[in-house]
């Protein structure tokens, strides 16, 4: 989730993240800003909210297809490139895609 005004912009991730290589992802509507400090529980057994990551972010590109933004955690900083899918026949698949995230290491640990 990234909150973008009144609203967070959301994506469902196949897996938590981490540095092990692309993840699926799915784009979902909107959240309240109430889930950015929320764990537990979705209404309607649709799950939970466990947070993984937490900290400021800095969008570097955000264009149709193609979201790259930078995560400043307390100790470290995370790049994430967030690529929607295109089908075989050259189509854009909204809503799907991959994100990869990396570490920069150029902000040093706390």
């Amino acid at each position: 989730m990234l909150e973008n005004g009144a609203t967070l912009r959301t994506w469902r991730l196949s897996r938590p993240p981490d540095l092990a290589g692309p993840i699926e992802v799915r784009a979902i509507a909107d959240h309240r800003l109430a889930y950015l400090t929320y764990e537990g529980p979705v209404s309607g057994n649709r799950g939970t909210v466990t947070r993984l990551l937490a900290g400021t972010y800095e969008i570097r590109r955000d264009e149709p297809g193609r979201l790259e933004f930078a995560i400043d955690t307390s100790s470290e900083r995370w790049i994430a490139v967030l690529t929607e899918s295109v089908g075989v026949t050259g189509e854009r698949m909204e809503g799907l895609g991959v994100v990869a995230f990396e570490r920069d290491l150029g902000k040093r640990d706390v």
